[in-house]
């Protein structure tokens, strides 16, 4: 069963984090990872966290330990740190779920 995460953020800086996703994409794809939905948020009607959200994605992976090596690797963890940290100011988990 896939693995996926649903999340919303709010980016402070969209063309750094359009250069954090041109440059993790291909580690994600290297462990079965892809997108399957990404949206720009124009207006939030209710939440529970940041109402300033302005980016909504579903991130899929083939299963629960291909998501948890991922976000483990060094060299993610690098693009992470210089790129995604300063591009977005939050970061919210709305859903994690197994699909069929």
């Amino acid at each position: 069963m896939a693995f996926e995460l649903l999340v919303g953020l709010t980016l402070r800086d969209p063309a750094l984090y359009a250069e954090y996703r041109r440059r993790m994409t291909p580690l994600l794809v290297e462990h079965g990872g892809r997108f399957r939905y990404d949206f720009v948020v124009s207006q939030v009607l209710a939440t529970e966290s940041d109402p300033e959200i302005n980016r909504v994605f579903a991130i899929s992976f083939p299963d629960r330990a291909a998501k948890e090596t991922f976000f483990a690797r060094p060299d993610y963890l690098a693009i992470k740190g210089e790129l995604f940290d300063r591009a977005v100011k939050t970061r919210t988990i709305l859903a994690e779920y197994e699909r069929a």
